[in-house]
């Protein structure tokens, strides 16, 4: 085989490589600009528009498993004093902007008072929302962990497996 014919076959394999990345990134730029990739099912009209956050009347026919106490679990997004709002990331990456006033409730995993500052981007909390003209307010946020336990019981089909 002599050096051209290595060089060539060399060639074909980075174009065909880079091709094949190619596409890969234009699948996915075709869908973060809404459009859906080729095997999407078509979007109804109200899935079509695209939300980073959304009111609680967006997810009223969302089924959202609560704690007993009626807490949610969520990851911190981020925190805005501020504006007094907090917005709140499901663990399947849906987001809810929440409101915050004197009213509400900060607390970590032991009980222990904690104030709106204290929370940061990426702590897990579980949160007790109520709803008022369309904006979803928070009543108590709590920092803590899901366990696997909580996981398996909120969020799996199947049994936690001992």
């Amino acid at each position: 085989m002599n050096k051209n014919a290595g060089n060539n076959r060399a060639r074909v394999w980075v174009v065909t490589a880079a091709l094949l990345s190619g596409f890969a990134f234009v699948a996915g730029a075709r869908a973060q600009t809404g459009n859906p990739p080729m095997h999407a099912k078509p979007a109804t009209p109200a899935a079509a528009a695209p939300r980073a956050t959304a009111s609680a009347s967006a997810y009223a026919g969302a089924v959202v498993k609560k704690t007993p106490a009626g807490e949610a679990f969520f990851i911190v997004g981020s925190v805005d004093p501020s504006k007094s709002q907090v917005l709140l990331k499901y663990p399947t990456e849906v987001t809810l902007l929440v409101n915050v006033d004197a009213r509400t409730q900060f607390f970590d995993d032991s009980g222990k008072p904690l104030k709106i500052t204290d929370f940061r981007a990426g702590d897990t909390v579980w949160v007790t929302t109520a709803e008022s003209a369309g904006m979803v307010n928070a009543v108590r946020i709590r920092k803590g962990q899901m366990t696997v336990a909580d996981l398996h019981r909120y969020y799996l089909d199947y049994p936690e497996i001992k």
